[in-house]
This record gives structure tokens, C-alpha cells and sequence, in this order.
């Protein structure tokens, strides 16, 4: 991946998704040969020439300034999590035009810190984990290994990209597995964008096109999300269906740590599933067979 191949794609499927009536042209009767905005049209949105708008859907956002950046992001219509990843994009563009150099690889990971995991293992009654940008747990509690205990059965496994599309258990698992892909592949878009040349995240992007139809698919869509708060449904093997409220916390001290945590309803059934599944990890507990948990798998 890299960022000028990002923000091409990105910003034609934007303008390709926006019709002239939305964006309030007229269109005098003419039949357009394909759906979407011009180039000279969203020029005309933006405020810029035509050829500085041609250069930047080229994938050269190098020295576009904040108003031409807003300008466009008004144009295209862009949500938030859009104007974010467009930021995203020219910041790694400006990164490459001040460096020369090949840009710097990030090391492995290592595992979450101490006090993290002390802070994971206090929120006994519900469960919680830590993931980095990829979709990589680095950490859970006991209740949050044993909510996900099917993407942690095969030995080093834990990545929810990988889960999602090349294990079939998955379906299974999320009664909305669209919406789930949706999630992780927008997830991944969104992390394509700020770091565009983390080779872990360029690996497993690969790994996932090559071997699933779905998530090329929705790859080529570029769409992006913020993923902070919502309801996930699961049908967990052991306690069935559950309904869980999600809240996901950024780890500031912690550059692309996300902690999420589930709660239900009180006096819901989720609750008494959530009830039933922590007895069900302490009995695993106690038999010395707890819910797999991150292990080795976090420097995958």
C-alpha cells in the first residue's frame, strides 16, 4: 500500500458515489455515461482549478492546505470518519515529500503493558480487550477470552480480519456477518490511511485479497468508519445469543491501542448469558483449560 495509490481510489469512488443532484448542479436533461461527479465539477465544488484537482485525485496531496483539504472534503460530502482519513492521507503524503528516504518499518509490538492488563482483569463482570490498528488482541480478561474464544482456538490466531473472512466458524459466530466485515474492513481502511506503510498491516491486507472475494470487494469500496460505540450481536457455541453494548477507548499512552468492553442490559438475557459464560471460564479456569488467551500471537 501507499498513500498516493490510497487517496486515488479513495477520492474516485468518492466522486463517483455523488450525483449532480445532490450536490445541487444542474444537469439540463444530458445522460451521463457514468454515475457521479466530473473532475471539473467537484473543481468547481472545491473552489480549485481543474488541473489542481486532477493532481490531487493523481494521489499527490503533498502541500494541499487545510481549506483546500476542507473544500474538498465539503465537496465529496465526506462523514467525519471520511475528513479524518483524507487528513490522514495528506499528512502521509507531506511525511514522503519531506523524506526521501525509505520510511521507517515499525517493530514488533510488544505485549500491552502491566498496568493495562491489571486494568482489563478489574472489569471482572464484563469483557474487554485490547486490539492494535491491524485487528491484532494483544490482551484480554478472562470474560473477554472466553466472549471470543472461537478466534482464539487455533494456535496463534486472534487477528479479527483473519476470523472474519477465512474462518467459516465466523458466520456462525456474528448474525450480522456483513455488517462485521464491513466493520473490519473499514477498519482497515482507516489504518491503510494513517500509516500507510506498516508492513504487518500491508501483509495481512495482502493475505486477505488474495484469499477471500469478500474482502477484495469491500476493499475496493474504500470506506471508512470511526468504530467507538454500538450493538454487536453474537451467537456464542456455548451460551447462545447475545446483545452487547461496545465502547471503545483510545490508550493515548499507547499509539493504536483501542480497549473495548461489552456490557448488556441489566436483567436482559444477555446479561444472564454473560452471567453464564463467566461461570463457564472459571470452570475452565479450574480445570487448568482457561479460554486461549493472545499469547505468542500478538507479534503476528
Amino acid at each position: 500500500m501507499d498513500s498516493r495509490s490510497e487517496t486515488r481510489e479513495f477520492l474516485v469512488a468518492r466522486r463517483g458515489r455523488i450525483t449532480p443532484e445532490q450536490a445541487g448542479l444542474p444537469t439540463f436533461g444530458h445522460v451521463r455515461r457514468v454515475p457521479g461527479l466530473r473532475r471539473e465539477e467537484v473543481a468547481l465544488l472545491a473552489g480549485v482549478s481543474v488541473d489542481y484537482y486532477t493532481r490531487l485525485e493523481r494521489g499527490n496531496l503533498a502541500g494541499a492546505s487545510e481549506s483546500v483539504l476542507h473544500n474538498l472534503a465539503r465537496a465529496l460530502q465526506l462523514d467525519d470518519a471520511e475528513r479524518d482519513y483524507l487528513d490522514d492521507l495528506a499528512r502521509a503524503a507531506n511525511a514522503n515529500a519531506s523524506f526521501k528516504r525509505a520510511p521507517r518499518r515499525r517493530a514488533a509490538r510488544a505485549p500491552v503493558r502491566p498496568s493495562v492488563q491489571r486494568l482489563l482483569d478489574a472489569l471482572v463482570g464484563s469483557p474487554a480487550f485490547v486490539q492494535d490498528e491491524r485487528g491484532d488482541v494483544l490482551a484480554a480478561n478472562r470474560l473477554g477470552r472466553a466472549l471470543y474464544a472461537p478466534l482464539f482456538e487455533r494456535p496463534g490466531e486472534g487477528n479479527h480480519g483473519r476470523f472474519v473472512f477465512l474462518d467459516d466458524r465466523s458466520r456462525a459466530f456474528y448474525p450480522d456477518w456483513d455488517l462485521a466485515a464491513d466493520i473490519t474492513v473499514e477498519l482497515l481502511h482507516k489504518a491503510a490511511g494513517r500509516d500507510p506503510h506498516n508492513r504487518a498491516l500491508t501483509d495481512l491486507v495482502g493475505q486477505l485479497s488474495t484469499r477471500s472475494d469478500e474482502f477484495r470487494t469491500r476493499w475496493a469500496a474504500h470506506k471508512v468508519r470511526f468504530h467507538t460505540t454500538g450493538v454487536k450481536r453474537f451467537n456464542h457455541p456455548v451460551v447462545g445469543m447475545l446483545e452487547l453494548t461496545f465502547e471503545g477507548m483510545e490508550l493515548t499512552a499507547d499509539d493504536g491501542l483501542t480497549l473495548f468492553s461489552y456490557t448488556a442490559e441489566p436483567g436482559s438475557t444477555s446479561a444472564d448469558g454473560l452471567g453464564i459464560l463467566g461461570s463457564w471460564a472459571a470452570t475452565l479456569d479450574e480445570a487448568g483449560t482457561a479460554a486461549p488467551d493472545r499469547g505468542s500471537s500478538a507479534q503476528r
